[in-house]
């Protein structure tokens, strides 16, 4: 999908965007976005993730797994990725995305989210795709829930981060 093919020319900044497979030779641009500060924020990733920690799990991914990047004019600027459940889950999947701390607010995680979503229901048929996205990430939340994602529960002290324990919530969104 290319956002220069897929999207009205109304959004400008969409010009530009394209999504595709991540290949093992993103290691290094993925590895660059996994150590910014915001983009770490919202994850369990410490800092300091080495080129080939990420390489090793980009040649190794779960079965089931689709993982996407978005480029913005040749430069890695997002990546997601989907994963279905097995046996009496097949039905259900979850995901997680991140995009570039200088690229927040340009669209480009709705961008990748369409992407995967569109795969999960139209290619993979899965019914229930599920998140966890810690509750202060309000813009997170915000993309989210335009996507029909809504919370489930409340994690408490799910993740440690800067410091201290932060709590999530779980999301899920059911394909009607």
């Amino acid at each position: 999908m290319s956002a220069n093919q897929d999207t009205p020319p109304e959004k400008p900044y969409l010009k530009g965007l394209s999504v595709r497979a991540l290949r093992v030779s993103d290691a290094e641009a993925v590895t660059e976005l996994m150590n910014l500060p915001g983009y770490r924020a919202g994850t369990l990733r410490p800092p300091f993730q080495s080129i080939d920690a990420v390489r090793k799990r980009m040649e190794n991914p779960s079965p089931g797994a689709l993982n996407l990047v978005v480029e913005l004019d040749g430069k890695l600027v997002a990546n997601g990725g989907m994963t279905r459940f097995e046996g009496r889950r097949q039905h259900a999947g979850s995901l997680a995305m991140g995009v570039h701390d200088d690229f927040i607010g340009r669209g480009i995680g709705t961008f990748l989210m369409a992407a995967m979503l569109d795969a999960a229901d139209n290619w993979h048929d899965i019914k229930r795709m599920e998140l966890t996205v810690y509750t202060d990430n309000a813009a997170a939340i915000r993309l989210y829930e335009k996507f029909g994602f809504e919370k489930e529960g409340l994690l408490r002290s799910f993740g440690y981060r800067d410091g201290r324990y932060v709590d999530a919530y779980t999301m899920a969104r059911l394909r009607a």
